[in-house]
């Protein structure tokens, strides 16, 4: 969305102290632990833009919170299941070869936004050490939510995924729907029945370059909207706005038990 739109499209200014207000009526409160996706150009005109709404997180969750935002990091996934959009398949070889490491300091994120891609950068924030779907944490629990980030499961119990269902932290969805919602992943590594398949990406092992073939689960996320959509009418997500942005937020715990269930009734009866 241009920012021309954006402008058109907002009452006025979305400021820092606006942000705050609103995350706090949402329920957000200070010494929370809070798992965020986001849109920044959801919100409207922000003064200061992705940086004004980092902030307000930190301001609102103060010293003792914590504020976790996935960081993963697609480009360095498998090049032959790329479609968005796909390479040429005499170029896989050659990416194989010469994909850089992931290095956790300078790897960009993808498809996570510009307030998860500037928040991996923000002093004092960790990211976890998983090449492909890291995480990255800014306060009192940043270091243990982040730590021995397993290569496989990626999302399961050891990550910081299951280590946020562990604190029992909150998930805040800010301008994006449930299809973002990373902790129902975490649902389907608790399932028996979870198909697993071959993934791959460029790491460091013992100080080298290296391709690495791992199996996982085959995570989905595409039924996550009609797992959200049903959960919302079953469950205390409270609803909010902030600027433009449609709010929601949610027990970690509450959402990823009901997406259990939701898919063992339903993706696995098929």
């Amino acid at each position: 969305m241009s920012e021309d739109t954006i402008i058109a499209r907002t009452k006025e200014p979305v400021t820092i102290g606006r942000i705050c207000g609103d995350l706090t009526n949402l329920g957000v409160r200070a010494g929370d632990i809070l798992l965020t996706h986001s849109s920044l150009s959801s919100l409207g005109w922000v003064c200061g833009g992705a940086q004004s709404v980092i902030m307000a997180l930190l301001q609102v969750l103060g010293e003792d919170g914590t504020l976790v935002m996935p960081a993963h990091s697609g480009d360095i996934s498998d090049p032959a299941e790329w479609q968005n959009p796909p390479v040429p398949h005499d170029w896989l070889e050659t990416i194989y070869r010469n994909m850089p490491a992931y290095d956790p300091k300078m790897t960009p994120t993808r498809g996570m936004g510009r307030i998860a891609e500037l928040f991996r950068t923000c002093p004092g924030t960790i990211r976890s050490g998983n090449p492909l779907l890291s995480f990255s944490a800014n306060g009192r629990h940043a270091a243990f939510i982040t730590d021995n980030h397993p290569l496989t499961p990626q999302l399961g119990m050891d990550s910081p995924l299951g280590k946020l269902y562990g604190l029992n932290a909150k998930v805040l969805l800010l301008g994006v729907g449930y299809d973002s919602c990373t902790s129902f992943h975490l649902s389907e590594a608790l399932i028996d029945e979870m198909p697993v398949k071959r993934m791959g990406t460029s790491m460091l092992e013992e100080g080298r370059r290296v391709w690495k073939w791992f199996d996982d689960y085959a995570y989905d996320s595409d039924d996550f909207v009609e797992i959200g959509e049903a959960f919302d009418k079953s469950c205390g997500v409270a609803k909010g706005k902030a600027g433009n942005a449609d709010l929601r937020l949610f027990d970690i715990k509450s959402g990823v038990d009901f997406a259990r269930e939701w898919l063992i009734k339903n993706r696995f009866a098929k």
